[in-house]
């Protein structure tokens, strides 16, 4: 006798694998979305806290983009000159440079007058004088009155007051960036002869004293570009040659832009 085996139908079962809802990519656009925002937040109060003529420049730019997308000139930026083949405007460039290492001197200026002030007993008659000019930033250690506080008569040996000044004033160099000139000059009273030492050795061997005091007190050896001795040919009283304000080291910082007009005026000051 045969048997027969009835065969049922074929079940098949196929599992489709889900992700949980948290790990789909809705979120992700979300993000993007917010990061978006906060790069175009951070734009504004970045452009919003810049000066007059860097916001005239944006605008500038942004009046007629066309003009830079096909390489025509076109507003009042660089930025926006494209690929034209006119001449580029750098001198914006350089105007920008030089008003914020301006802004950056100004500065500096108000919190060395700030430091001299709380220190006013221990500088005795001396005086540290800082100007701005046109062509640069410029402090003045101005030995006052009938003593020497900066250095013995005839020598170029740094007293303890005119260390303590030229560190007080390094601890501002510090933060600028720009080159730095250190000047000595000297009274008109003769110191020596004019062969063996005269006032122009004694004012650069004063200047470099200075010098070494201010890289001892952490200004970068390779921001002195120059040490100058002038002697006592530019007093700062020259109807009184031998007057004690003649002599002094003079520290200048100057426009690394070159658009500083050489004549040296003053257009903002601090001092005592």
């Amino acid at each position: 006798m045969t048997s027969r085996r009835s065969d049922g139908p074929v079940i098949v079962k196929r599992t489709v694998k889900r992700g949980h809802a948290h790990h789909g990519g809705s979120w992700k656009v979300a993000y993007a979305d917010f990061v978006t925002a906060m790069m175009a937040f951070f734009l504004v109060m970045w452009i919003v806290g810049m000066d007059d003529k860097t916001k005239d420049a944006i605008e500038g730019y942004f009046s007629n983009p066309a003009g830079y997308k096909h390489g025509y000139g076109a507003g009042t930026s660089p930025i926006s000159a494209g690929t034209t083949p006119t001449q580029i405007q750098s001198s914006r460039f350089r105007l920008i440079v030089h008003n914020a290492e301006r802004r950056a001197f100004e500065q500096m200026a108000d919190r060395l007058r700030a430091k001299v002030d709380s220190v006013r007993g221990a500088l005795g008659a001396a005086k540290i004088e800082v100007q701005v000019l046109d062509t640069g930033l410029r402090i003045e250690l101005i030995d006052g009155g009938t003593t020497d506080l900066f250095f013995q008569r005839g020598s170029a040996e740094l007293q303890s007051v005119g260390e303590r000044a030229l560190v007080l004033v390094a601890g501002e160099l510090i933060a600028l960036r720009n080159p730095i000139v250190v000047e000595g000059h000297t009274d008109a009273t003769a110191y020596g002869t004019t062969v063996d030492y005269s006032n122009w050795e004694l004012s650069t061997d004063r200047a470099n004293a200075a010098r070494r005091t201010l890289e001892a007190a952490g200004v970068s050896r390779g921001r002195i570009v120059e040490v100058r001795g002038f002697a006592d040919r530019q007093p700062r009283v020259p109807d009184a040659p031998t007057a004690g304000v003649n002599r002094r080291i003079t520290i200048m910082l100057p426009f690394t832009t070159g658009a500083g007009d050489p004549a040296d005026k003053v257009v903002s000051s601090a001092g005592p």
